[in-house]
């Protein structure tokens, strides 16, 4: 009889196709990829250089959704030149190898963690590759995703497999229940802040508990799309009912006798009881409070109510040192109070936080109120069906209302690759999964934080706890 597995082994060993040696290498299968024009341009010159062609084209999706700029009025036009070059050469590669494009223009782009999932394209019992560190959003669907490498990329297109290590595996279990105001953005800022930005390097995180279990997916995709900022190469949670009703009436899932048979298989997809883990974490939710950043690390991070922290107090010098760094960059003091600290600009969009849910959530806040009138608010989509659902529900009305800008789909200030781009000195409060040093622009700073929290920012000009906002409505 065999012994007990986890999640991840099974995906990993569904997947082998040889073990290469005893150090935990093996050839892992990948069924899908989703490709995008900023990290894909240097496996595709590979490829031709070698004169290769894509081993299986169907298995890849390819989305504009980097350098794209998202501008209210949508248009083909990339402004930026080497944007513009980086599309033009996606497409041709996209034409050439024969893999299905969602360009600018196409009403299924977005971002391509938000795109892939809403079409159906990634299933639960599958391992996913690509290059983009937060491919591991959809372990939400009970799916192995992972991000790599431009050389590793070119290998996959190649070959559909990849040189792969085993990782240690670490359960992340969440008790309690979430109070009002609360989301599974302050889950996953509470796990980072607990166990560090390196706390799960070399692992491989299966999220679990009856908090998680209680989340629609699309709060789920939030958790798995920032285990990465933990470190973690890979992230997941067993699917359930949530996720076969979530996936049922996708463009691309399996339909009739194929849907069954999927559903019978997907049923099976969980650790075995007595499975052992490398290493286990428990976290509580009962008393969360909203989670913010105020350093430039996602770890580095408080509840709302707390205040900067003193580096003086740190006894080790590695966290003192970063901590001191933090601040200086970020120009707060130890002791400040978070909510006293004033942005001037507020950013809802991202892979990690802005699907349809999300912008509910800040409709909710934001409804018959006006963003404080020094501070620039914008609202940007994960996909263009997530705005047209948007506009249809009657939600955009809101936020113009509210005076937010409400533009296009795309990552857009998240890392700042096209005209959205933030001034040295500007603070932001963002629903975003990275605050480092110049990641929305040289010099800006950024404080993580949910979209409800972003978006009572965003009105009261400064950082504030969305309870308040909650209990109003």
């Amino acid at each position: 009889m065999s012994s007990p597995r986890t999640l991840y082994q099974k995906h990993i060993d569904s997947h082998t196709v040889c073990t290469l040696d005893d150090q935990g290498h093996v050839l892992l299968y990948i069924d899908r990829q989703v490709a995008n024009e900023y990290t894909s341009p240097q496996a595709f010159s590979g490829l031709r250089k070698a004169g290769r062609s894509v081993w299986r084209p169907a298995a890849t999706l390819a989305v504009v959704d980097h350098v794209n700029p998202t501008a209210p009025l949508r248009t083909a036009t990339m402004p930026d030149a080497g944007g513009a070059r980086q599309v033009a050469y996606f497409t041709e590669n996209c034409r050439d190898f024969g893999i299905e494009l969602f360009d600018v223009l196409d009403k299924r782009q977005g971002i391509e963690h938000v795109v892939a999932p809403e079409q159906g394209f990634i299933l639960p019992g599958m391992v996913v590759a690509a290059g983009d560190s937060h491919t591991t959003t959809y372990g939400a669907l009970g799916a192995f995703g992972f991000g790599i490498g431009t050389s590793e990329i070119e290998h996959l297109l190649a070959s559909q497999t990849l040189v792969y290590k085993r990782l240690n595996t670490l359960r992340v279990t969440v008790i309690g229940m979430l109070g009002p105001g609360l989301t599974s953005k302050d889950v996953i800022m509470a796990v980072i802040a607990r166990i560090g930005a390196s706390g799960a390097t070399g692992y491989a995180i299966e999220f679990d508990g009856p908090a998680i279990t209680a989340l629609s997916v699309e709060a789920r995709m939030t958790i798995c799309n920032m285990a990465v900022e933990a470190g973690a190469r890979g992230a997941f949670m067993a699917p359930d009912e949530k996720v076969f009703a979530y996936l049922k009436s996708k463009p691309r899932a399996p339909k009739g006798p194929l849907w069954e048979a999927a559903l019978a298989s997907w049923q099976q997809l969980r650790s075995d009881p007595g499975a052992r883990f490398d290493r286990e974490v428990l976290i509580d939710v009962n008393d969360l409070a909203p989670m913010v950043t105020w350093g430039t690390s996602p770890d580095q991070a408080a509840s709302i109510s707390g205040a900067v922290p003193d580096p003086a107090t740190q006894t080790d010098l590695i966290v003192r040192q970063g901590q001191q760094r933090a601040l200086t960059y970020m120009g707060l003091t130890p002791g400040m109070a978070l909510s006293e600290v004033v942005v001037n600009h507020a950013f809802i969009g991202s892979c990690t936080n802005a699907r349809i849910e999300d912008l509910r959530d800040v409709a909710r806040v934001v409804r018959g109120k006006r963003v404080a009138s020094h501070v620039r608010a914008m609202i940007v989509p994960g996909s263009t069906l997530v705005r047209e659902q948007a506009e249809a529900e009657g939600l955009a009305a809101v936020f113009l209302d509210a005076g937010f800008e409400w533009r296009q789909s795309g990552c857009s200030m998240c890392l700042a690759m096209n005209d959205d781009v933030l001034a040295p000195g500007d603070r932001c409060a963002s629903s975003t999964n990275r605050n480092f040093e110049g990641r929305q622009g040289a010099g800006a700073r950024t404080h993580l934080m949910s979209p409800a929290m972003v978006a009572a920012a965003a009105i009261a000009g400064h950082l504030t706890d969305v309870r308040s906002f909650v209990l109003e409505a």
